[in-house]
């Protein structure tokens, strides 16, 4: 009965730590704790606990790096996050939705609507001032929190829609990685980004060579290609995606024969007589249980291996940890001073309207061009909704605010122009999915 129980508890913590609603909710609770955090007693407290050194390096005396919790979360779980972003990435273009032109160019046309609209009403508001930098920080769509409305919303939208919106999502995410590396690099030491190059050089090697240990990717992919990339100057994030890239995606037998070879191993084991004494097996035996264990490593994806390994991870504990670290806005001065800055009003027009606009047509002119289809059940009601939804600019447009301005005061507006447009955009495009559709009976 306690077997039962524990087995009970575990599928049902396992359904909980995949679900992606739960994640979103989390996320949620980490913003509200950041925002009391940073607002309530001394405000201080909160910018003096995130700016508490880690750990140095330097040479001589000389400090040329200073490593704090902010720094910590920001280069280097968030570059887990963008690896897991990677590993996505790589799955959806090898066997998903952007596995073929037909499949990618609806969500692929969406996507570039999704980004170049915003970015146009940003720079529509804040053209001629050193705040136009900002253009990137309303063209990402957070997927964690975007998906998990969905996941609410339940059998009230069809499954082909969850798939249109993470397609679409991923596809933005691809834009947005670009922008960073390109437009928010401010200068590169050649010497470093050389050693990162090389180090990428090593792991692809190793990948056409048919190296599938894990520990390899991961420590040639931290001390060769994160480490570089944390002094070349480009964001060292890039490098989680870069290294998911190198990860195999293969795998070196197919299941049918996996299954063969393996009943033969497991009927060799059986007609050994020997038995074990305190867990210590025969020789025998221990040879046939090293087959079956490397006839497992050929047939497993270590692509997918390492992405469902690390999703619960990022969804609960790298990216709360970002909200924590970054949605601490100090909340000061007059509302309606805030809500006529060119910086709120390009992010907030941005990720609605932008957001909304740019999806719509796009969509209909990638379907009107016939480069693609999308399936009948979605309707224009359901492009709407999502392309609401996708002005949940959250995670990804409060870490490229970090690296568009300068200025603190431009952060903590942009900041606070993010919270409420995505605030916005989340409860909106639940409204417009919930009241458009009736539950729909998911083949899943």
């Amino acid at each position: 009965m306690t077997r039962e129980i524990s087995i009970k508890i575990k599928r049902k913590f396992n359904q909980l730590i995949h679900n992606q609603a739960t994640a979103g909710v989390l996320l949620i609770i980490s913003t509200v704790v950041a925002l009391i955090w940073a607002n309530w007693g001394d405000s201080n407290s909160y910018h003096d606990f995130w700016h508490k050194n880690l750990f140095r390096f330097g040479e001589q005396g000389q400090i040329f790096y200073n490593v704090n919790i902010h720094h910590f979360v920001n280069d280097f779980l968030m570059a887990i996050f963008f690896f897991m972003t990677g590993l996505e990435i790589k799955r959806e273009i090898k066997a998903g939705e952007l596995s073929s032109f037909k499949k990618a160019m609806v969500p692929l046309s969406a996507a570039i609507g999704g980004m170049i609209v915003p970015a146009l009403i940003f720079v529509a508001f804040n053209y001629g001032n050193d705040s136009v930098s900002g253009w990137g920080v309303p063209m990402a769509t957070d997927i964690a929190f975007s998906l998990g409305i969905l996941a609410i919303l339940g059998t009230r939208v069809p499954l082909s829609l969850k798939i249109f919106l993470t397609a679409l999502a991923i596809a933005d995410d691809i834009g947005a990685i670009l922008v960073i590396a390109i437009f928010y690099t401010e200068q590169i030491v050649r010497v470093e980004l050389l050693s990162a190059v090389i180090g990428i050089v090593v792991l692809v090697i190793a990948n056409f060579a048919g190296i599938r240990n894990r520990n390899f990717y991961y420590v040639v992919g931290i001390l060769a290609v994160w480490v570089s990339f944390v002094y070349s100057g480009v964001h060292a994030t890039i490098a989680g995606i870069l290294v998911a890239f190198t990860v195999p995606a293969d795998t070196i037998i197919d299941t049918s024969t996996y299954i063969k070879k393996s009943e033969k191993l497991i009927d060799r084991l059986k007609k050994i007589d020997t038995k074990e004494i305190k867990g210590i097996i025969s020789n025998e035996k221990f040879e046939i249980l090293l087959e079956q264990k490397k006839l497992l490593l050929g047939a497993y994806n270590p692509l997918q291996y390492k992405e469902k390994f690390w999703h619960p991870i990022v969804s609960f504990f790298i990216m709360p940890a970002f909200a924590l670290a970054n949605a601490g806005v100090v909340i000061s001065g007059s509302f309606g001073d805030l809500i006529v800055h060119p910086i709120f009003l390009g992010i907030f027009f941005g990720l609605i309207l932008g957001k909304l606009v740019g999806i719509f047509l796009m969509t209909k002119l990638a379907q009107i061009l016939k480069l693609g289809e999308l399936p009948g059940e979605i309707t224009n009601m359901h492009i709407v909704g999502v392309g609401l939804l996708a002005g949940l600019g959250f995670t990804m447009s409060l870490f490229i605010s970090n690296l568009a301005f300068f200025s603190e005061e431009y952060i903590d507006i942009a900041k606070q122009a993010i919270l409420v447009a995505s605030f916005v955009a989340g409860v909106s495009g639940y409204l417009v999915l919930y009241f458009s559709a009736k539950p729909i009976k998911n083949d899943e």
